[in-house]
């Protein structure tokens, strides 16, 4: 199995607002596509993602408010289904570090190398909206290939 692995850090004393960003559509929206539907603020929720090139729908697994939030790939590019996808907060000192897990690839193909530098751009994205209030979410993020 493969895995993408980020790790960043947002400038912000409230780890609760973090946490809402990755658990309400509101918040969602807001940092990784605009065309978000359902709420991802209990288990079992299923939360649809769209963009231009398809989406994903995720079935939120875990949550441990404030700390960790997890869902299942259960509808979208064969690549994604059954993979894994956890948050982990933690405060460090001025920071909350964000610990990004996309488990369970079945192998490293080239459309995980692409994913893996979109999930990065996307979770700047979510730095930004904590830290200015404005992110940068899918239709107006930024575009590396083909694929978007």
């Amino acid at each position: 199995m493969a895995n993408i692995l980020h790790r960043i850090g947002i400038k912000t004393s409230s780890i609760d607002e973090v946490y809402r960003a990755l658990t309400t559509r509101d918040g969602l929206a807001g940092w990784w596509t605009t065309d978000t539907k359902g709420e991802g603020s209990h288990v079992g929720d299923i939360v649809a993602f769209r963009f231009g090139a398809g989406g994903f729908d995720m079935n939120v697994k875990k949550l441990h408010a404030p700390n960790q939030v997890e869902w299942e790939v259960v509808a979208g590019p064969e690549e994604w289904i059954g993979t894994t996808i956890n948050f982990e907060l933690k405060q460090d000192g001025d920071y909350i570090i964000v610990l990004f897990k996309h488990l369970n690839w079945k192998e490293p193909v080239e459309f995980m190398h692409h994913c893996s530098t979109k999930w990065a751009i996307f979770l700047m994205s979510l730095k930004s909206l904590i830290e200015t209030g404005k992110g940068h979410p899918n239709p107006v993020d930024v575009k590396i290939d083909n694929w978007n």
